[in-house]
């Protein structure tokens, strides 16, 4: 693999080509091509769409690591993943190479065009296994591990005899039904928690008129998203910092990719109002089949009122309306709110690939033996259970 934009082709075969790209001096016909594999995807994934991308590198890669790794097969493109190398794994001094990744991005699985997934991993791995500069092994952050992209990764570590481990899982809800709204909440809410709600929402309308609205009505785009902002800064993410109006990075990605996002189409913003004034306000991104639940906030004064499940229970008819056959929530595991609403779970993990040459699968399995160890030693010193043995191919 070769740096800059345009780069020097490794041939892998001689209908396939690996390339590494600078992601600042991009022409806007790899764009258009990287657009329409985002499109038709094997699993869509909007934060390595450019649309999302592109912004956020501009944004948040201050130390310019990020690399765009891209294949090409017969002239078409066929997979796109930003890489970046790394001398840290946490606090160890481990070199190695991950998938890019910044705060908000909530998934790490690489576009790919149906089909081509093993091909995909089979380039990767075989550029890094040939370059000592690329570290000991493939680190990906936020891989899903239910769909046929990391699918064609396992069977291809399992032919080749290569270390291939799931470092940390979890799942998160989703929401994947045929149902329309209401037959889905009254399936999947207990009937006490549906009645209490309901409470809850009387109430509130004691206060005034309450309207749930979809898109960003006559006020225009940046009033919404000003709007938007301004609420979410105002509750507990603004008090510690964490909010996206408070640093230009995260402003600047927010704006830049939902006007590209809006654009496209391929935007859905929903907001519930009180007397007019936004009490809860929630950001989806639309990558049919399926989308992404970026951001939401909520006027705390109203917190009794719960206004956000309010706001999700109105929303739950999002996939037939727009046509999708699901909704990742991109929420943490064990979310208190959208874990009690959307009964299905998306699984996602950390893994890691060990790579071949120079002494490096020796190396990898020394490494994860120490990094299990290290692991049940945090959770004796929690007073946690012996975390689940990882799911791991070691047949290197």
């Amino acid at each position: 693999m070769t740096m800059g934009a345009p780069a020097a082709a490794v041939a892998v075969r001689d209908a396939l080509r690996l390339t590494v790209l600078d992601p600042v001096s991009l022409d806007e016909a790899f764009v258009a091509a990287w657009r329409r594999l985002a499109d038709h995807a094997s699993e869509p994934n909007v934060f390595h769409a450019p649309e999302f991308l592109i912004p956020a590198i501009r944004h948040c890669d201050t130390l310019h690591r990020a690399k765009l790794l891209t294949l090409h097969v017969d002239g078409q493109l066929c997979g796109v993943m930003p890489l970046a190398a790394e001398q840290f794994y946490g606090r160890w001094p481990v070199p190695h190479t991950q998938n890019w990744r910044h705060p908000n991005c909530f998934l790490g699985t690489p576009l790919v065009r149906p089909g081509h997934e093993s091909a995909f991993w089979q380039a990767l791995l075989g550029d890094l296994d040939r370059k000592p500069s690329a570290g000991l092994f493939l680190h990906l952050h936020g891989i899903a591990t239910d769909g046929p992209v990391y699918a064609a990764l396992e069977q291809l570590c399992v032919r080749q005899k290569r270390a291939c481990a799931i470092v940390l899982a979890e799942e998160r809800a989703m929401l994947a039904t045929d149902l329309a709204g209401p037959a889905y909440y009254e399936q999947v809410v207990r009937k006490k928690k549906r009645k209490e709600l309901a409470r809850l929402r009387n109430r509130l309308a004691e206060l005034g008129a309450i309207a749930t609205v979809e898109g960003c009505e006559s006020g225009g785009l940046d009033a919404w998203l000003d709007e938007f902002l301004a609420l979410e800064q105002s509750g507990w993410k603004g008090r510690n910092g964490s909010a996206l109006a408070d640093m230009p990075e995260t402003r600047g990605l927010f704006l830049e990719a939902t006007h590209a996002a809006h654009e496209a189409g391929r935007l859905h913003l929903v907001a519930m109002r009180l007397d007019g004034r936004s009490i809860a306000m929630l950001v989806n991104f639309l990558s049919p089949p399926g989308g992404f639940s970026f951001k939401t906030a909520f006027a705390e004064e109203y917190a009794r009122f719960s206004p956000g499940v309010l706001l999700q229970i109105d929303n739950l008819d999002i996939l037939g309306q727009n046509g999708l056959a699901w909704m990742d929530s991109c929420a943490a595991e064990g979310h208190p709110m959208i874990d009690s609403l959307w009964a299905e779970r998306r699984h996602v993990a950390r893994v890691s690939v060990a790579l071949k040459g120079y002494g490096r699968p020796a190396l990898f399995g020394l490494f994860r033996q120490g990094e299990r160890y290290m692991d049940r030693r945090r959770a004796r010193a929690a007073g946690e259970p012996a975390p689940s043995p990882s799911v791991e191919n070691d047949d290197d």
